[in-house]
């Protein structure tokens, strides 16, 4: 489970990133009262663009894919919002919901990547799909963003990392591009260091990942996913004490006191231990295993 590093978002939303109402709709099969439908039940949290239009991300999509799933499966308006409302919960947790297959099994709405299965409860139905094969349709959407936006040449820095973030959820392969031109306009924009340092630390190129840690804690020093993914990298040197003191810094992501955990255990620190892996559990809202308690 965890240790490796995990991209920012900004809260807010500037002009461009994310995906419209209408864009949704037409990618799902959804009539686009029925996305609204779903903000209203607040199982949907679009940011805003400039005009207060409804702006979706990935996570959102793969929400709304589930939810088709279950209605033509015939599962009821309840059970649905049930478990839509623990999925979204839990695919907070999950590194890469590219990675994700979503399928129903008897009453159960089934997660599984490379890593772990859980359950997601509801009512009768049988579906199945993998994120990844949506995840590519999305990618079309976010390609042609970035197209239009590079015609523009108008865009501020926070739109282009917006347009970044949507492209690391769907193509990584080009998003660094756009953390880069987000640099370019601001190099004190502390969530581009920290994204585009992660990419870089997912292909192996460990120093170039610190330099963009090391900058994004230049200008915002108690940045936690700066801390948590420099924590990350020292972690995968075995150098546990450099590890630790970035994932103390880092006390609001949940996966910092997961590893914390294993460090103190490596230790021989049982006590301590326990208590990472406890607040592991309540901040990352999902139930403990029985052999953990």
């Amino acid at each position: 489970m965890p240790k490796g590093s995990v991209s920012s978002q900004k809260p807010d939303q500037t002009r461009l990133g994310g995906y419209s109402t209408r864009e949704v709709a037409d990618l799902i099969g959804l009539k686009p009262s029925q996305v609204r439908h779903y903000v209203r039940r607040e199982i949907l949290d679009p940011q805003r663009g400039s005009s207060r239009e409804y702006r979706f991300r990935f996570q959102d999509i793969v929400l709304l894919r589930t939810a088709k799933g279950l209605m033509d499966a015939g599962v009821s308006t309840r059970d649905i919002y049930r478990a839509l409302t623990r999925l979204k919960t839990q695919l907070r947790s999950v590194p890469s919901l590219a990675s994700v297959r979503i399928f129903a099994e008897g009453g159960n709405v089934v997660v599984s990547n490379d890593r772990q299965i859980w359950n997601v409860a509801t009512g009768q139905g049988h579906f199945d799909f993998a994120v990844r094969e949506l995840a590519d349709n999305v990618a079309d959407l976010a390609n042609n963003h970035v197209a239009a936006a590079m015609e523009t040449e108008e865009l501020s820095s926070d739109e282009w990392y917006n347009l970044g973030v949507d492209l690391e959820e769907v193509d990584a392969r080009k998003a660094p591009e756009c953390y880069r031109r987000a640099l370019k306009l601001d190099p004190g924009n502390a969530d581009a260091h920290v994204n585009l340092g992660r990419l870089f630390q997912l292909e192996g190129e460990f120093k170039k990942a610190r330099k963009h840690y090391g900058l994004a804690l230049a200008v915002a020093g108690e940045h936690p996913l700066a801390h948590y993914n420099l924590g990350t990298v020292y972690d995968e040197h075995d150098e546990f004490e450099q590890a630790a003191d970035h994932y103390r810094m880092a006390a609001d992501v949940p996966d910092a006191h997961y590893n914390l955990a294993r460090i103190c255990r490596l230790q021989g620190d049982q006590v301590s231990a326990h208590r990472h892996m406890q607040i592991y559990w309540r901040l990352s809202g999902r139930e403990e295993p029985a052999d953990d308690r």
